[in-house]
C-alpha cells in the first residue's frame, strides 16, 4: 500500500514539473513572430564544388544571392531580385534544383564579378609535388609544406 503512495507521489510530482517547464517555454517564446522570422532566409540550392567549397542560392526578403561558401569566408558572387516563383507559397514555385539552375544560369560572367572565386575553382593543372632527400633536411621540410598547401 506504501508503494502504491509513493508512485503516486512521484507521477503528481513529475507531472508538476513537467507543467512548469511547458508554461516557462510558452512564456518565453510567446513575444517571438514565428511565421516570418521563420521564412526571412530561404536556401533556394547548393552544390558542392569541391571538398570544403560551395555555391548557394539564397533568397533574402525578394533578394536572391548567389554566395561562394569556403571553409574560412562566406562571398557573395551575384545579387539579383528574387524571380516571382519564388516569392510565391511553397506549393505553387517550382522545384529548388530548377531554381537554383536558374539562378546560375543567369549569371552571365562570373569571373567579373569576384576576384575571390577564384578561390573556389579547384585546380587541375597542377603536378603532384614528390618529397626528396633526407627527413633532416629542410628543403624536405619546406617541399613537404608546399605539397600540403597544393592539396588544400
Amino acid at each position: 500500500m506504501d508503494t502504491v503512495f509513493v508512485a503516486l507521489r512521484v507521477l503528481l510530482s513529475l507531472a508538476a514539473v513537467l507543467a512548469l517547464l511547458w508554461y516557462a517555454q510558452r512564456r518565453i517564446t510567446r513575444g517571438k513572430a514565428r511565421g516570418k522570422a521563420a521564412e526571412l532566409v530561404t536556401v533556394v540550392g547548393r552544390q558542392g564544388i569541391g571538398l570544403k567549397a560551395s555555391v548557394v542560392v539564397v533568397d533574402v526578403e525578394g533578394t536572391r544571392f548567389l554566395l561562394g561558401v569556403t571553409e574560412h569566408a562566406v562571398t557573395v558572387l551575384h545579387s539579383s531580385d528574387a524571380p516571382a516563383a519564388s516569392r510565391a507559397t511553397a506549393s505553387d514555385a517550382e522545384s529548388p534544383s530548377d531554381a537554383f539552375a536558374a539562378t546560375l544560369a543567369g549569371v552571365t560572367n562570373i569571373d567579373s564579378v569576384s576576384t575571390t572565386s577564384q578561390a573556389l575553382r579547384p585546380r587541375r593543372n597542377s603536378q603532384p609535388v614528390q618529397a626528396s632527400g633526407s627527413i633532416l633536411s629542410p628543403a624536405t621540410w619546406k617541399q613537404t609544406a608546399a605539397a600540403l598547401r597544393q592539396i588544400r
